[in-house]
């Protein structure tokens, strides 16, 4: 039950970004700065952590063997992943944004068979090619269908242009975040622990976010007090407490794998906790009851895919540091 309520918790410091990045758009504030800021501030507090943690010469030596794949995948993991996010919630409500997000789990199921996985024989341990988890995949068409419900509604608000503007940046983010996360991981063969190598990512990733500061200094001068204040709740609630809690949820149950799930499964609940978070702070309006239909199929697919991919034994932990 503890682990259950540390992954809820997650959930809800993650949803903080999704509420709060379309909080800095309705007040006038540039998504290049609501992007480059978070990963600015991150860096101290993921420095703080992996010092912490006797991991900082490691996370030299590891850098220092792959400098071009860590420039490349982390722009690809980071970089493609929340410069769209931002530009997204120009377009869209946090919770339209954070409903869509969840085809993420499509995107890493589709990704598969682009990796190899280490499997035990009688000669040793030897690397396969992925296969696309059918089971796990069709349990994703109800996340997809939920995900098509929202948009139908959405779409008789806004305009075709508005809509496409929110479904392909976030389309386009859900697969280069499992890419560039798996990429790394890869590389590193597990000798990086999650903080130093999401640390060593948001360095790698720097330039990119210094390029995009400096085009959002050009065309709107310095970030406002109001997004800078809200671009650092951003960075310590998704990118430190929620990243956090959800490790410390998953290490208490990384022996029992319904229990694993169950806490995998919680962050579908990111949804609703946008949702609400949008009604109370930012006035916004009720979804309609189609909008809702489709959240809650949002959430029955995540939880039923978790289910299915824990039971074959296939960790998917592609949501971490939203």
């Amino acid at each position: 039950m503890r682990s259950v309520l540390l992954g809820i918790c997650a959930a809800f410091f993650f949803a903080v970004t999704f509420v709060l990045n379309r909080s800095m758009e309705l007040n006038g504030g540039n998504w290049l700065w609501s992007a480059s800021l978070r990963y600015f501030f991150m860096i101290p507090f993921l420095l703080a952590i992996v010092v912490w943690r006797n991991s900082l010469r490691t996370l030299i030596v590891e850098m220092r063997k792959h400098p071009f794949q860590w420039l490349l995948w982390s722009f690809i993991g980071f970089g493609l992943f929340y410069a769209p996010l931002c530009f997204s919630s120009a377009y869209g409500p946090g919770w339209l944004v954070a409903g869509t997000w969840q085809i993420t789990i499509i995107s890493g199921s589709l990704l598969v068979p682009f990796f190899y996985e280490e499997v035990q024989t009688k000669n040793g341990p030897i690397k396969i090619k992925g296969k696309i988890p059918i089971k796990g995949l069709s349990m994703s068409l109800i996340i997809l269908f939920g995900v098509l419900c929202v948009q139908l509604e959405q779409g008789q608000h806004i305009s075709l242009k508005g809509t496409l503007l929110v479904v392909i940046p976030v389309t386009i983010a859900s697969f280069a975040y499992p890419l560039g996360n798996r990429k790394m991981m890869q590389i590193c063969e597990g000798r990086l622990d999650a903080f130093s190598r999401v640390l060593g990512m948001t360095i790698a990733s720097l330039p990119f976010w210094l390029i995009l500061s400096i085009l959002a200094f050009l065309s709107d001068g310095p970030p406002s007090f109001s997004q800078t204040t809200q671009s650092l709740i951003v960075a310590i609630s998704s990118g430190v407490i929620a990243t956090v809690l959800f490790f410390k949820a998953t290490d208490l149950v990384k022996d029992n794998v319904s229990q694993l799930a169950a806490v995998e499964a919680t962050q579908s609940i990111e949804i609703l906790f946008a949702l609400f978070g949008e009604v109370i702070f930012l006035k916004t309006g009720l979804p309609s009851t189609l909008s809702i239909i489709g959240m809650l199929l949002v959430i029955v697919g995540m939880i039923l895919h978790s289910y299915i991919s824990r039971s074959k034994n296939v960790v998917v932990n592609d949501q971490i540091n939203i």
